[in-house]
């Protein structure tokens, strides 16, 4: 291992044979295979000077360390890998400085890195990590790749303990297996942070993915992600016959006050939440959300407050058990379905947001569709609006909401009102025509040409007088239906510049 050290070589004690060099699984190896931690500690901490023209580095593979490996404030010059390495007892890695770090398919009692700091990048995929990780404050130059990494809880039910992680490029954490709390709280991400196909499950806790404040420079992935024959999980889209595996949450999912540069990608995703347990991205601003996770989570899902650009969706995804969703103080300036998405889903959408009627949720819905080109589901959108308000009003407030819906749909179906008058003075016209001239109002006075159609339409009309409504006088029931075809006439007025009101408002 010395002889290697200087050299640069790796000191590869592998056997060749598979079962006999799995460090994950396989049997116990025997002392020719053993390295003492504490030797390993000597020679990273005071390296010996390499072979002229070479550069050190400690490589193993397939080797053993006995005893913890404790190098807590040290300074690690070399390079450092670790390939299917066996450690009998936990890393401690506490403030350490060093350059490059990579233990591939290593089995790791425990790693504690708090305030690690590392010029390079930091590697463990494949790794088993029975006591959990600790990265609380470590900083990161480039990459930390923890792909298929298999970690459970530590003392604190946390599999990954990483508060405050700052790292400068990407997080690459795809195809993990985690059991115990991932808690990524105020960590920021210079690059993209990809969980696509993790399974994360705490039963132990609240949250599995506790992460509120975070800060990703580029793209969340919580999607599907497949592994290609083998070998690293891929980027791209999978090769025909590539199984995928979707992103699995089962416990609370925390993204509060979350800041994302590029997008947050929610799709093929599975949340199993319990009572009390939510998909929480409350506040998260970004200027994209991709929400397709295929099928709604069996808890709440609460967008409070969130701020985004472009809101990716389907049906599909969302809860429609009333309560199960907030959309409070939720922006978005524009929709983009990934699917279908009729109108009359969409505001069904709202109403299972809004169990208690607030009128913010279809407000917002409505100026984004007015965004999109598109007025008139806008206008059936604040339609639905006003017939979810009435629900909540006084028996007199629903009576008179019925009407001006009926009427002029709120203002919105304006239209309606001049088929109403046409349809009222059509009846009313027919109805005078059936009888016989009524005596007029003043006999010695001037008397216009008795006409059932004016004579209508002068009661219909609250205005305009057309002679015909004060020249005659009408007794018993004519003159009930005289007095109702005037009232009629101002409801329908009444309504109507109601309508037009809201209009101009939302004009000006």
């Amino acid at each position: 291992m010395w002889r290697a050290f200087v050299a640069g070589r790796t000191c590869d004690l592998r056997t060749g044979r598979a079962e006999e060099d799995d460090p994950l699984d396989g049997p116990e190896w025997p002392e020719e295979r053993t390295v003492r931690a504490r030797s390993l500690a000597q020679l990273l901490l005071n390296p010996p000077p390499p072979v002229p023209g070479r550069v050190a580095a400690l490589k193993l593979a397939g080797v053993r360390i006995s005893g913890r490996l404790a190098l807590s404030g040290g300074t690690v010059a070399p390079y450092v890998q670790f390939d299917d390495c066996r450690f009998d007892d936990q890393v401690m890695l506490h403030e350490v400085r060093a350059s490059s770090m990579r233990l591939v398919r290593c089995l790791i009692p425990r790693l504690e890195a708090a305030r690690l700091q590392v010029t390079g990048d930091l590697h463990l995929p494949q790794c088993l990590v029975p006591g959990g990780i600790r990265l609380s404050d470590a900083q990161i130059g480039t990459d930390l790749l923890l792909n298929q990494l298999v970690a459970r809880r530590d003392r604190h039910d946390q599999a990954i303990a990483a508060d405050g992680l700052v790292v400068g490029q990407d997080v690459e954490a795809e195809l993990m297996e985690l059991s115990g709390e991932l808690s990524l709280r105020s960590a920021r991400i210079g690059g993209r942070l990809s969980l696509r196909g993790s399974v994360l499950r705490n039963p132990y806790g609240r949250y599995a993915l506790n992460a509120p404040r975070v800060t990703v420079e580029h793209t969340l992935y919580l999607s599907a992600g497949w592994n290609p024959y083998g070998g690293s999980p891929g980027d791209t889209s999978p090769p025909p016959g590539v199984d995928t595996k979707d992103f699995v949450c089962e416990g609370g999912l925390r993204l509060d006050d979350g800041r994302f540069g590029n997008a947050v990608i929610i799709h093929r995703a599975r949340f199993r939440l319990g009572e009390e347990q939510q998909v929480s991205l409350r506040r998260i601003q970004t200027p994209e959300l991709r929400y397709t996770p295929g099928r709604p989570p069996t808890g709440v899902v609460s967008l409070s407050g969130a701020r985004v650009g472009k809101l990716v969706d389907a049906p599909s995804g969302w809860p429609t058990t009333p309560g199960r969703l907030s959309l409070r103080g939720f922006v978005y300036d524009g929709l983009a379905p990934a699917e279908e998405f009729p109108l009359r889903a969409r505001i069904a959408w709202l109403r299972t947001a809004t169990p208690e009627y607030s009128p913010e949720p279809y407000e917002r819905l409505a100026a984004a569709l007015r965004e999109s080109g598109e007025g008139d589901e806008a206008r059936e959108v604040q339609l639905a609006r006003q017939r979810r308000r009435r629900e909540s009003l006084t028996l007199a407030g629903r009576i008179w909401g019925w009407l001006q819906d009926v009427t002029v749909g709120y203002g919105y179906r304006p239209g309606r009102a001049a088929v109403w008058m046409a349809v009222l003075w059509a009846l009313g016209a027919v109805y005078f025509a059936g009888r016989s001239a009524p005596p007029p109002a003043d006999s010695g006075g001037y008397q216009p040409h008795w006409s059932p159609a004016l004579y209508a339409l002068d009661l219909l009309l609250p205005v305009i007088d057309l002679g015909q409504d004060n020249a005659w006088r009408w007794t018993g029931t004519a003159q009930w239906v005289a007095s109702a075809l005037t009232l009629l006439g101002w409801m329908l007025a009444t309504t109507a510049a109601a309508g037009a009101s809201r209009l101009l408002r939302r004009g000006s």
